[in-house]
């Protein structure tokens, strides 16, 4: 699906990549998203553009199940072959062509669908006076949206390649590009990629 362009000016050096979620933990797993794979070289792309200003999250799953507060106990209990015991040690690393550019991108380890909620995020982007994030990888309609509506809550320009996402469901995908669009039009701009690199000087 093509983007919008970028209507609100070209990005500077106050702009950060944060890319979610780029596992092996959604690769070939219980939680498999079919999409990761062909994605990846459009992220990577991107990330390779400027991975000093790239900031990797990871979901690090629980370590047993029975673990997390209220229905996040459930959850692990439910996909108790998705966490820390269950797993081989590298599920939670990035997907192999990104890792190689950490460092100098960053990494940031959470455990809930937001980058927002218990990490240092907020902090990590105020030290660098940044306004603006460009916001690609999983899934587009789960830990991608929380970190989108998180950036929007705080006031962040943020910006989606709608090349460089993606789910395991094409309906939500799609829905949630056309929520942007519909509905978060003064704080959320859709672009392809290239014109996102383009644009990025």
């Amino acid at each position: 699906m093509a983007g919008q362009g970028l209507q609100n000016g070209g990005l500077t050096e106050s702009c950060v990549h944060l890319c979610v979620d780029m596992q092996n933990l959604f690769c070939r797993t219980d939680w498999h998203t079919p999409w990761l794979e062909r994605v990846l070289p459009v992220v990577e792309r991107i990330a390779s553009a400027w991975p000093q200003r790239t900031i990797f999250t990871r979901f690090i799953p629980a370590e047993r199940p029975g673990q997390g507060e209220g229905t996040w106990r459930r959850y692990w209990e439910r996909w108790s072959s998705m966490t820390l015991e269950a797993l081989p040690p590298e599920a939670i690393e990035l997907l192999p062509p990104l890792r190689r550019l950490v460092p100098p991108a960053e990494l940031l380890d959470k455990t809930v669908y937001s980058p927002w909620v218990g990490t240092d995020l907020q902090e990590r982007l105020q030290r660098r006076r940044i306004d603006t994030l460009v916001v690609s990888g999983a899934e587009t309609d789960v830990c991608v949206l929380a970190a989108v509506l998180g950036a929007v809550d705080r006031g962040y320009r943020v910006v989606v390649p709608t090349d460089a996402l993606c789910s395991s469901s094409d309906t939500t995908h799609d829905a949630l590009l056309t929520l942007y669009r519909e509905r978060y039009g003064q704080q959320v701009e859709t672009a392809t990629a290239a014109e996102i690199l383009e644009a990025w000087r």
